[in-house]
């Protein structure tokens, strides 16, 4: 069974203009998908419009943690921008499928891969 922590962080850093990477640590759920969403449109409404989240250091997450989200793709595509996923968890990735939602997101192996891409480059 997994051990699920009830604390989250993002760690920020800004590739090019207009770009965020937040990497996620942490498991996200009931308890820690608020502070994901808020973490996230922070960055949005700091003028980052296309967000990239890396999951590389996410445990668990469950579906409040999709509902999050959804909720911090709509707030980019509201701002004009983007979010992209990378290292995205197998359990995610399976609900990301599951409901259709990967065919929304772009999923990445890695936040590199997302920040190399030609199609970051047009948006910045």
């Amino acid at each position: 069974m997994t051990d699920v922590t009830h604390t989250l962080h993002l760690t920020v850093r800004h590739p090019h203009p207009g770009l965020a990477v937040a990497t996620v640590v942490g498991d996200v759920d009931v308890q820690t998908a608020p502070t994901l969403r808020s973490g996230a449109l922070e960055i949005i409404q700091q003028g980052h419009p296309c967000l990239v989240l890396d999951l590389a250091q996410v445990g668990f997450c469950d579906s409040s943690g999709l509902s999050a989200i959804i909720g911090i793709w709509h707030a980019a595509q509201e701002a004009g921008g983007s979010l992209s996923l990378a290292a995205v968890p197998n359990r995610l990735m399976r609900m990301l499928c599951m409901t259709g939602v990967d065919s929304l997101l772009p999923v990445h192996a890695t936040a590199a891969d997302v920040i190399d891409s030609p199609s970051t480059s047009t948006k910045r």
